[in-house]
């Protein structure tokens, strides 16, 4: 069994490194799709596990929800609360474990992850963690990342480069509905899932890297670990995935599609 603790721990360095929220900002609408499409009542208690800067959070507090996020970054739980003085809407923010939430069993009516939950190392424990803490008939929504498509493959490219610990599943499965129905397992009273797409805009697909490889803490911690010669080729391959996938065919300015399963579950 992979050492769950030392991963995370080494996970949690990670994501404190470079500044998330300016890539979080860049997907804002994934999180006011998935809330709407939730149909979260004003009124709900909603937790938003893995918050990062409070994108779901926020989305569901303009909904009215009685919202709390958690996440375990202080510094990415210090920039949602800065957004939501800023928009004049009340959240309540929780330093806490994706996989060890401090909470009661069924103490919200949604819990909501965008992103997030997917990325911890225990699948399993992870999901178990949502399942508990919401009320039976409430609502589980999440959006992941799917193996196909710019960002599963972006993924898998930096594997190649920096391979995950052994014995750890792939955050992407999150975005396959089989795995999904397999590690929440019998919590599910009913699931509806969709594809969806998510478009990366940018000036330029080099603007796109230099902004990932200056912000998003897995790509920085990647390149710190390669020789010039691999950061080099790494960029020429990635630079390409990006041709791949961008909409304007390399015409003017960057619109790179990457694909995201939406999934809501009614909790059995």
């Amino acid at each position: 069994m992979p050492d769950f603790a030392a991963i995370k721990q080494k996970q949690q360095a990670t994501w404190a490194t470079g500044d998330f929220s300016i890539i979080a900002s860049r997907v804002v609408f994934v999180s006011e799709c998935l809330c709407e499409n939730a149909d979260l009542q004003a009124g709900w208690t909603v937790l938003d596990v893995a918050t990062g800067s409070g994108n779901a959070a926020l989305a569901a507090a303009r909904r009215g929800c009685i919202v709390t996020g958690a996440d375990y970054v202080p510094a990415l739980l210090e920039r949602a609360r800065l957004r939501a003085r800023a928009e004049q809407v009340d959240i309540t923010t929780v330093e806490a474990d994706a996989e060890s939430l401090p909470f009661a069993d069924g103490s919200f009516d949604a819990v909501t992850t965008v992103f997030g939950s997917m990325f911890a190392p225990n699948h399993v424990a992870a999901a178990g963690e949502l399942a508990r803490v919401c009320r039976r008939g409430g609502r589980i929504a999440l959006a992941s990342w799917c193996p196909e498509g710019y960002t599963g493959e972006m993924f898998k490219l930096f594997a190649r480069y920096l391979p995950p610990p052994p014995g750890v599943t792939p955050p992407i499965q999150w975005g396959v509905e089989r795995h999904v129905r397999e590690i929440f397992g019998q919590a599910i009273g009913s699931i509806r899932s969709e594809v969806r797409e998510a478009v990366f805009r940018f000036r330029s697909i080099d603007e796109m890297i230099t902004t990932f490889r200056t912000y998003f803490g897995p790509t920085v911690k990647t390149y710190a670990a390669l020789s010039d010669s691999q950061q080099k080729e790494l960029t020429g391959e990635w630079t390409e995935l990006a041709r791949k996938y961008d909409r304007n065919r390399g015409n003017g300015p960057a619109a790179i599609v990457g694909s995201y399963l939406e999934s809501i579950i009614e909790r059995a």
